[in-house]
């Protein structure tokens, strides 16, 4: 994917902004959802850590659903388009560490393009 700024472009709003799935699915369906998966404990818990370490002009959101349900509970950070699939505390904290105050990626934590979450037996 190329950069679709232009330099007629207003400057961002925010330097990141970060949207993490909260979606909710009926009860055993077979793709799950992140909601089951803990992710608005992890959303609330990314929000106050962000504001304690004083980030500025980095905005975390809700989000519907990401399509990544699988993975879940997931996220993505733009403007880079880097996806996460965050499952503790120290895991969003590893995020916010390396992503949003380092500048670099918390490669562990990173979804690729193309993964496909392979069923347990």
């Amino acid at each position: 994917m190329t950069n679709r700024a232009l330099q007629t472009d207003p400057a961002p709003y925010f330097e990141a902004h970060v949207f993490v799935c909260t979606n909710e699915r009926p009860a055993g369906h077979p793709r799950g959802c992140c909601k089951e998966r803990g992710s608005e404990k992890l959303r609330d818990y990314m929000k106050a850590r962000a504001k304690e370490l004083g980030l500025k002009n980095v905005r975390i959101n809700t989000a519907g659903c990401l399509d990544r349900c699988e993975f879940g509970p997931t996220m993505v950070i733009y403007p880079e388009g880097i996806w996460y699939s965050p499952q503790t505390r120290e895991d969003v904290d590893a995020i916010l560490a390396a992503h949003l105050v380092g500048g670099g990626r918390a490669q562990a934590l990173m979804l690729a393009s193309d993964q496909k979450k392979v069923k347990s037996p």
